[in-house]
């Protein structure tokens, strides 16, 4: 691995850690996968130090863990009871997967095909709906297909913008960073990452994407956030199975 050149992985990390930014002391749910949880732990090591994160359960670790260690020293216990209080008062940004993702990010993490006699029996709502109805959300989508951001989602298991969604943020992809800051609420693309085109998010996407004239490139992450993702967070290299370079 090249110690000057940021990976695919570590675009990605750097992008998810940037959904953080100005969140202050809320816990951190990035529930979706290692390169998220790999972001939030980040953010808290650099420019959100009063982020709240766990080990992955219920301990409130007094420092950022890295991937896959045990806990170190720990500050709090927010067992799954204080975690629902936490959801229901909106302390917590949740960074959430989906099967499926529609324009307006409602998202389906319940069932493909017809709710009568689905193709696939998937996880259910889960946590979704209140998630989304009462927390700030964010997605995390490590392979950006026409699979996953489809026309229309064949189960609403998290809200969108049309149906009263409290704060849709972002979505982080393989490709791409999206966002919802349009006048009707509608999936724009913020930024393409380096190395991926517009035209290859367009043609990935199973609706049309709002494309602004203009679209930017997706942050790299600095020498120091290469080196904490490195050296203290991942140094087993983690995140790159999720993405692979």
């Amino acid at each position: 691995m090249s110690t000057g050149t940021a990976t695919r992985a570590e675009v990605c990390a750097a992008a998810c850690a940037d959904l953080f930014r100005g969140d202050g002391e809320i816990v951190a749910a990035a529930v979706s996968g290692m390169v998220p949880a790999l972001g939030a732990r980040l953010a808290r090591l650099t420019f959100e130090p009063g982020l709240l994160t766990t080990d992955g359960g219920p301990l409130l670790t007094a420092e950022p863990v890295p991937l896959g260690a045990p806990a170190g020293d720990v500050e709090g216990w927010l067992p799954f009871r204080d975690h629902l209080w936490l959801v229901l008062n909106g302390r917590r940004h949740v960074v959430l997967g989906a099967s499926q993702i529609d324009r307006y990010g409602n998202s389906n993490i319940s069932c493909i095909g017809d709710w009568e006699r689905p193709k696939s029996q998937l996880l259910g709502v889960r946590g979704a709906p209140g998630n989304t109805r009462v927390n700030t959300t964010s997605y995390w989508i490590p392979r950006h297909s026409r699979r996953v951001f489809t026309e229309k989602v064949d189960f609403v298991s998290g809200i969108g913008q049309d149906r009263g969604a409290h704060d849709l943020r972002a979505v982080v992809t393989n490709l791409a960073v999206l966002d919802f800051a349009t006048p009707d609420r509608r999936m724009r693309l913020r930024s393409a990452h380096p190395g991926v085109s517009v035209e290859e998010i367009a043609e990935s996407t199973g609706f049309d994407l709002v494309i602004p004239g203009e679209v930017a490139e997706t942050r790299v992450p600095t020498g120091e956030e290469l080196r904490i993702m490195r050296e203290v967070l991942d140094p087993r290299g983690l995140r790159e199975r999720e993405v692979p370079s």
